[in-house]
């Protein structure tokens, strides 16, 4: 099947951005100007960040390369350019590491010790470790080989630093990247990932009262939440509802019941975190004390109904619909209600994974009265429209019933 003209274009300005082509990208820009203004780029890699293309091609060039200015980019392509120069070698490396090159990497390590402390001059400054972790790099370069284990320890073998810190979100050690990025997930190797850099004596938490459980959270890594709150990792009550630990839960309430030692913001969290992974026993402890069923939660004012509709977690939806959650509530950002959310991350799951959850949860809110919103049907789900992924799954079409026909 021919891709269509759109997907080439973008395909075109994504090599041309990534190859440095200032001619290329112009005339792209400028022979299709309603493409790039209003149209939607695919990621770079699956589930990977976006290029942007909202600026004169030297811009974008710069920034999808994390140069703070084309002229600085410029000076990294010329000294790139030489085959013997430090930046050559780390740029091999580079690739080396995001390619499961293994025989590469250690060649270049073997000529040149120095790139194992060497740091990128982009502007997060990473470490080759860093790039292990897939996440805050160069769009482009969010990959993880399925040999990342191997990779990973050769690098700390040649003594990488495990817990330097680089730029990405305010200060990031490769721990921290790798736990929250989807790529060593979609890849099979996250967990392995995490205990190799815990093996080498990784910190979990960094200074602060920052939360690497929080973090995997926020980023849907509930699987890495688990595993480092195993591993000792700091709680809160937000963490520790979001990893199912009710004992933890409960020592933040005092015997009238009333919240203790944490901020009602924590509560919200806690709770969304609960719906969204499925932590039946934490949801149902904070309704008896006093959650609101309709209490907006972080980021956009959804509901736990949004968040438990999301993640497919049967139980969880038929307790909240027992007690009398509002089935067509919408958050305020995105205008989705708990059916559309569930729609959404049904068509999120990646080709191969288990949906069955959704098709239960869908049947559950549309008995409760739930109605479609024709404008989530419109959204675009990995290339394929929303509405054509429904009409080729009968199981989803059956579910939904009376409230859509295709």
């Amino acid at each position: 099947m021919s891709q269509s003209p759109g997907r080439s274009l973008w395909e075109s300005a994504q090599r041309a951005v990534v190859a440095g082509d200032v001619s290329a990208l112009e005339r792209l820009l400028r022979d299709n100007p309603a493409l790039f203004e209003q149209g939607q780029p695919p990621a770079y890699v699956p589930s990977g960040p976006r290029p942007r293309f909202t600026a004169d091609a030297r811009s974008i060039i710069a920034r999808e390369h994390e140069f703070e200015t084309y002229a600085a980019f410029a000076d990294h392509v010329a000294a790139a350019s030489r085959p013997d120069s430090p930046i050559a070698r780390f740029e091999a490396a580079v690739e080396a590491v995001i390619t499961g090159d293994l025989a590469t990497l250690e060649r270049l390590l073997r000529d040149d010790p120095q790139l194992i402390r060497a740091r990128s001059p982009r502007r997060h400054h990473a470490t080759l470790l860093h790039y292990v972790g897939a996440n805050g790099v160069e769009g482009f370069r969010q990959k993880t080989p399925p040999n990342a284990v191997a990779i990973a320890n050769v690098l700390l073998d040649a003594g990488a630093e495990v817990d330097a810190v680089a730029g990405m979100y305010g200060g990031s050690t490769t721990l921290g990247l790798v736990a929250t990025s989807i790529h060593p997930w979609m890849a099979g190797v996250q967990i392995a990932l995490l205990e190799a850099l815990l093996h080498r004596r990784a910190t979990i938490d960094g200074p602060g009262d920052g939360s690497a459980v929080n973090d995997c959270l926020a980023n849907g890594r509930g699987e890495a939440a688990a595993f480092l709150a195993g591993q000792g990792a700091r709680l809160d009550l937000e963490g520790a509802a979001g990893v199912g630990r009710l004992d933890i839960v409960q020592s933040f309430f005092d015997g009238a019941g009333r919240l203790k030692g944490a901020t009602s913001a924590q509560l919200h969290s806690g709770f969304a975190w609960a719906c969204e992974y499925g932590r039946t026993a934490i949801v149902e402890f904070l309704l008896q004390h006093g959650i609101a069923l309709d209490a907006p939660l972080r980021n956009h004012g959804q509901t736990g109904l949004h968040w438990a509709g999301y993640g497919a977690h049967v139980g969880i939806v038929r307790l909240l619909l027992a007690r009398g959650a509002p089935v067509n509530a919408t958050e305020a950002t995105f205008g989705g209600t708990p059916l559309g959310w569930a729609l959404y991350g049904w068509g999120e799951r990646p080709p191969g994974t288990n949906r069955d959850g959704y098709y239960e949860v869908v049947a559950l809110l549309v008995a409760a009265g739930a109605t479609v919103a024709l404008e989530w049907l419109d959204e675009a789900k990995r290339g394929m429209p929303l509405e054509r992924m429904l009409r080729a799954d009968p199981r989803m079409v059956a579910a939904l019933g009376a409230a859509w026909r295709p």
